[in-house]
């Protein structure tokens, strides 16, 4: 296979986030759509909304692990396929049941783009400038959403449109599949099946010659740990990585992130907004989202992932405990009702500048590269678990608690994720994947 760019690599080993970030955002605005068209009730509407997340769970638990038997690349390539069909078996779905077996099948792919894209973009990436690079996941599910957001607004007329809007996933999937078939595989994952002349290839491409051999030695120093399994990803050598990953992924989720992602137009509309409206300041929601992840990107490896989880955790509290209490009072106060919309994209700012992006960056990297897939899979499986209950829940505890209880209940798990921050991870800015294996096995020591 002919050499291809640095940049093609990192953006089409980045590009499943496009996906990830559409499918998942674009049902926000279709389901004011669906649920009147295909007469859902709350809970049916619950189950569109969680059957991508539902079937990510699968995607991460399978694929994940698969990856360090096959490979990432190969993964990359079925994973643009699931994306295709799922999209326009959607868009086509004549009913509640079908649409939720498409989204299901479509889910499959966003839980394995979700473990596979950190993953790969992690192994590919120099140390100095991993944090970043990984970032470039965050900005594609951002882009992928903003990309949703603007399709909802534009199909909004039309009495099928939430069918072209579901549908229009197949574009970027099959430009996915086109582009990964150009993709190196990874040199850590060449490394560990023997081909070392590949992975010294790979490396040239993607470093100056005089740091290839340097890098190879240590990478050929770690792959010499025989691949484990459950056993060894629940081993004391294992637990600090393991906690981050897994800690990470729930609190990343029961801060009421995609509660927003997912359902901000029914927000807005419950506030005061009218459909129209309320999709347009989505799109607006959008833009911040894109605007705010390219500055996590830039600033990724000059701060330190623990403060930016901090400051991220403590600002999103802040911005949901101004929610609630707006919220509260914006029935009959538009003034009111543009303070929590205010305070919606503040909230979602903070999350898509920290938590967004840290998390992801995060789990790809603190793992061992004899269970990088396993650990990766096994804490994207996590993330989607919390993901489909928080989501799936959302309307149901909406219409019984109220949006100021609730989002009030959001604020109090950040400030726990806050603890859980400060306790229980450990620094990996500027360090390479090996060196933080290194710190596995020095901390394991200690205890």
């Amino acid at each position: 296979m002919g050499k291809v760019s640095k940049s093609f690599i990192y953006f089409f080993g980045a590009l499943g986030g496009i996906l990830f970030g559409y499918d998942t955002g674009v049902i926000s605005g279709a389901i004011l759509f669906i649920q009147k068209q295909l007469s859902l009730n709350t809970w049916q509407q619950g189950w569109i909304v969680s059957g991508v997340l539902f079937g990510a769970i699968f995607g991460a638990a399978i694929i994940g692990p698969l990856a360090d038997k096959v490979g990432r690349r190969l993964l990359v390539l079925v994973a643009a396929i699931i994306f295709f069909i799922g999209a326009i078996g959607c868009g086509l779905a004549p009913e509640f049941w079908s649409l939720l077996l498409f989204r299901f099948i479509l889910g499959i792919a966003v839980g394995g783009a979700s473990t596979l894209v950190p993953m790969y973009l992690s192994e590919v990436a120099p140390a100095e400038m991993r944090g970043s690079l990984s970032s470039l996941n965050q900005l594609m599910i951002m882009s992928g959403i903003l990309l949703a957001y603007i399709t909802n607004y534009s199909w909004q007329g039309m009495y099928h449109g939430w069918r072209v809007m579901l549908a229009a996933a197949a574009v970027p999937a099959l430009i996915l599949f086109i582009g990964a078939l150009f993709l190196p595989e990874s040199p850590r994952f060449l490394v560990k099946v023997g081909k070392i002349d590949q992975a010294r290839g790979v490396l040239g491409q993607l470093r100056t010659a005089d740091k290839v051999e340097e890098e190879l030695a240590d990478i050929e120093k770690q792959a010499q740990v025989k691949s484990g399994g459950f056993k060894e990803l629940f081993s004391k050598y294992v637990r600090p990585a393991l906690v981050i990953g897994v800690g990470l992924a729930i609190f990343q989720q029961i801060m009421g992130c995609n509660t927003v992602l997912y359902y901000a137009p029914t927000i807005f509309t419950d506030i005061g907004f009218g459909v129209s409206a309320a999709l347009l300041a989505h799109i607006g929601i959008g833009v911040a989202n894109v605007i705010v992840t390219i500055v996590a990107v830039l600033i990724m490896d000059k701060v330190n992932r623990k403060v930016m989880l901090v400051v991220g955790a403590i600002g999103m509290a802040l911005s949901l405990f101004t929610l609630g209490i707006a919220m509260a009072y914006s029935q009959n106060s538009m003034s009111a009702a543009w303070i929590a919309a205010i305070a919606l994209t503040v909230y979602i700012c903070f999350f898509s500048a920290t938590w967004g992006p840290v998390m992801w960056v995060m789990i790809g990297e603190v793992f061992p590269l004899n269970i990088r897939g396993l650990g990766v899979g096994f804490s994207g499986c996590v993330n989607w678990i919390a993901n489909m209950l928080v989501s799936l829940t959302f309307p149901t505890l909406l219409a019984s608690l109220g949006t100021e209880k609730l989002f009030i209940g959001y604020g109090v798990f950040c400030l726990l994720a806050v603890w859980f921050v400060k306790s229980g991870v450990f620094e990996t800015r500027g360090k390479t994947l090996e060196e933080i294996e290194d710190h596995l096995h020095a901390v394991s020591v200690k205890e």
